[in-house]
């Protein structure tokens, strides 16, 4: 019989999940040693005890079907440089861009609780914690998005090797669907360079914008501008704000004598069809991710102390 003090000294010896617990020692008959061999062998042991530690390198990663028409992105991070550059983790993170891109999905939970990929005895979760057995790191999969369009398409760029990944989706009614496809490089590039915020101006946060509104107005009077044309200086700086932050306002990095939105205009006049961007989605490896700031003296006297 299984009690729960012993799959209590199995799960404290090992740091492995109490359910993973269970069923090693069920599958060893209540052997505690053996238990903890079968832990090890699965990579359960070793996964759980790297699972506190903080995983902020990485890779992005995108996947665009052949025809243009869906696309993902995907972040897989892990705790250094080094794992982020090894094939097996790069592999991994390939295949859920790819699954991600070919089916649907709610939420990280539902994604790694669905089969593999490249592995149908497992599912995503089983991968990743294999891999981190594999490689000896804390490994996450953090986010994903995927974007797809019936008239248009949709292109990908990586920058640094997977330090910045973008999707960009264009709709437009053309058959030149690879003209297309060549512009939603260009922009994803774009995207990737100046980091809009915004599609354009209607999608951007009105509370946001009011905050902004409120500081340029501080800063005028703070400059001891006259009351009477603070208001203009205000709605002039808001301007110059939301050309930084819609995409469809910057200046094309390419040709600064265009924004991106007479871009999208010129690009048309040549297919014969309207195009307009529908959507992008940018993620930068790490991004918003706490790193633990080690000061190495402070770690030498802790173990001198121990």
């Amino acid at each position: 019989m299984i009690t729960a003090s012993m799959v209590k000294e199995l799960r404290e010896r090992t740091g492995a999940g109490m359910m993973n617990c269970k069923k090693a020692l069920t599958e060893c008959e209540g052997n505690i040693e053996r238990a903890v061999e079968i832990l090890r062998e699965k990579g359960l042991a070793a996964a759980a005890k790297k699972a506190g530690r903080v995983a902020a390198e990485g890779i992005v990663k995108t996947f665009i079907t052949e025809d243009g028409k869906k696309a993902s992105i995907v972040e897989v991070n892990c705790e250094t440089d080094f794992v982020s550059a090894n094939e097996a983790f790069i592999v991994f993170a390939e295949n859920i861009a790819k699954q991600v891109a070919l089916n649907e999905y709610t939420d990280i939970d539902a994604l790694k609780a669905a089969k593999y990929i490249a592995d149908e005895n497992m599912t995503v979760a089983d991968a990743l914690t294999a891999l981190i057995a594999k490689l000896g790191e804390n490994m996450d999969l953090r986010r994903f998005k995927k974007l797809s369009v019936e008239n248009g398409a949709i292109n990908s760029y990586i920058h640094g090797g997977g330090k910045i990944g973008v999707i960009v989706e264009l709709e437009s009614n053309t058959d030149k669907v690879e003209e297309v496809k060549a512009l939603a490089k260009e922009l994803a590039m774009q995207v990737a360079a100046s980091n809009p915020l915004y599609l354009d101006r209607n999608s951007v946060d009105q509370e946001n914008l009011e905050k902004e509104r409120e500081i340029y107005r501080v800063q005028a009077l703070n400059e001891g501008k006259p009351e009477k044309i603070v208001d203009k200086m205000v709605e002039g700086r808001i301007n110059k704000y939301l050309k930084e932050v819609c995409l469809v306002d910057q200046l094309w990095v390419k040709n600064g004598d265009l924004t991106i939105s007479k871009l999208l205009e010129e690009e048309g006049k040549k297919l014969g069809a309207e195009i307009s961007v529908k959507a992008f989605v940018r993620f930068e490896k790490g991004e918003g991710i706490e790193k633990k700031e080690e000061n190495f003296a402070e770690e030498v006297q802790r173990q001198l102390s121990k």
